[in-house]
């Protein structure tokens, strides 16, 4: 029969159950009262935690098993089947004894209900240090999402790492030509660059010397930003793991550091966007001295100009200067390409032909030294189409030196049309280059017009051009009316053609006309 043991050498623990700790000292108290019983010197109760296999939860006496058993019982030790478990005990017990009984259940029941209750101690420290997490977490947010200086930032955010995490080391990597640079590291060397892998497998150098690693990756909206890597979690005993909680904590600082350094790049950007603008806005009030303020006035003769950057600046450029009694001097250039670059080279071009001028008369010498200053002065991909030519009201004549630039045409009082050719190559093309004279004569109503390509190379949604013979015809249909409206009539011709099609290039026009 079976015969269980005296319950004096348990019973009195199940009037402590439900106190603190009581489930496990019934357990214990349960066991060790069995084993003594029976005459066994040590004992240990496994319970089933999964499938196959079996988890230590109360021992008594000397027993040297291990936490858990995946395999057979070892052959040091006898066992009896418990409810959800079994019982390992060292020693014989009497031979009637073949079945545990009420102490079996009391010892299972208690080391189940002790186990619980660990679970659930376990589960509420958990969940209170998600909590504890959560709101650093928030906090940190907060604190690094209101830095917008990179470098305070990125310190910041290893100093934060380094606290939530117990590491004593941290490193912070941000992307750089199709890799991750170095960006900080506190608490000890890092690799200066590491190539794109996968977070969760860090390479084992990568904080020289520590034992332990935990990465994340800094990403906004699918995009790499960087890598925060952290490493040595801070133990009783030195240095130990990061746990799967450690895991989630990084990972969720890491989305709040990449918010954080996207808003400090989109805040650096808007300043230099604003730098630029002003720097551009500067360049453009320049550009804009450059040209003529005022248009001067000469006997006989009814000038205008115009010009409209495709830009902010652009390279065209034109200037009207008197040149004593009844003479007046045309300049218009354009020079290669647009933006900033085409401006510097304009201020270029009008200061060196207003001292030129200043010293020597237009002809030939003046364009060859023009030219032999803009080959040295600019990059050799850079040249500049300029027509420059002198008004004499005592002869009516015009003449001038064309160096490439696109032909003038004078629209007669008569209907005739003539078209002023170059009578050189552009400036900056050739530093020897030499250049001729040409000349035209002014009959009354006779009315010249200099422009640059971007108004004959003004293309549509179709890319045809508007061309020489779209100007011609616009300034014949609007020869007479004041100069003024001309150049309005050659805009809104330029803008219909065009069709909301983008200015291609800097567009200028000089009109001269000799009155009746």
């Amino acid at each position: 029969m079976t015969q269980d043991p005296p319950r004096a050498t348990w019973s009195a623990a199940l009037a402590k159950l439900g106190d603190d700790d009581s489930e496990e000292l019934l357990a214990q108290e349960a066991l060790a009262g069995w084993l003594a019983d029976n005459g066994c010197d040590a004992g240990a109760v496994y319970l089933e935690a999964e499938p196959g296999q079996l988890v230590l939860e109360v021992e008594a006496g000397e027993v040297g098993l291990p936490d858990k058993l995946e395999g057979e019982v070892p052959s040091t030790f006898n066992y009896r089947p418990l409810p959800g478990g079994v019982l390992l005990f060292r020693g014989a017990p009497p031979d009637h004894l073949t079945e545990i009984g009420e102490a079996g259940f009391v010892i299972a029941f208690s080391a189940r209900l002790a186990s619980l209750k660990r679970e659930i101690k376990r589960a509420q420290f958990e969940a209170g240090r998600r909590d504890v997490a959560q709101e650093a977490l928030y906090d940190v947010g907060l604190a690094i999402a209101s830095t917008l200086d990179v470098e305070q930032l990125t310190e910041a955010i290893l100093t934060w790492a380094l606290s939530l995490l117990d590491a004593r080391r941290a490193a912070l990597y941000l992307g750089d030509s199709g890799g991750f640079r170095l960006a900080r590291s506190l608490g000890g060397d890092a690799r200066a660059t590491v190539v794109p892998y996968d977070a969760s497998s860090p390479p084992a150098d990568v904080l020289p010397g520590a034992s332990f690693l935990l990465a994340a990756p800094i990403e906004v909206e699918g995009r790499a930003m960087g890598l925060l890597v952290v490493g040595d979690k801070e133990s009783r005993s030195g240095v130990g793991p990061f746990t799967a909680a450690d895991e989630r904590t990084l990972s969720l600082f890491a989305n709040q550091a990449a918010i954080a350094l996207e808003n400090a790049r989109l805040h650096r950007e808007a300043l230099e966007k604003e730098r630029l603008e002003r720097e551009m806005e500067l360049a453009a009030e320049i550009q804009r001295q450059i040209l003529p303020k005022v248009i001067p006035s000469l006997p006989g003769y009814e000038l205008a100009g115009w010009n409209r950057p495709a830009r902010q600046v652009g390279g065209d450029y034109y200037d009207l200067l008197p040149r004593g009694e009844g003479r007046l001097l045309v300049t218009v250039g354009d020079v290669s390409g647009k933006g900033v670059p085409a401006s510097l080279l304009v201020s270029t071009l009008h200061s060196a032909s207003r001292l030129l001028l200043d010293r020597q008369d237009l002809g030939p010498e003046l364009a060859e030294k023009l030219n032999r200053h803009v080959c040295e002065s600019s990059l050799p991909s850079k040249f500049i189409t300029l027509v420059v030519g002198e008004i004499d009201t005592a002869r009516h004549r015009f003449v001038f030196v064309n160096a490439g630039h696109n032909p003038g045409v004078v629209v007669g009082a008569d209907g005739g049309v003539r078209c002023l050719a170059a009578t050189g190559v552009p400036l900056g093309l050739i530093p020897l280059a030499r250049y001729q004279m040409g000349e035209a004569d002014f009959a009354p109503g006779d009315l010249l017009c200099l422009y640059s390509d971007g108004i004959t190379e003004q293309a549509d949604g179709s890319s045809e051009e508007f061309g020489l013979e779209r100007l011609i015809q616009t300034l014949e249909s609007h020869r007479t009316e004041p100069l003024p409206q001309v150049i309005a009539a050659v805009e809104a011709a330029v803008g219909a053609f065009a069709a909301g099609a983008p200015q291609g290039d800097d567009q200028t026009v000089v009109l001269v006309r000799r009155m009746g």
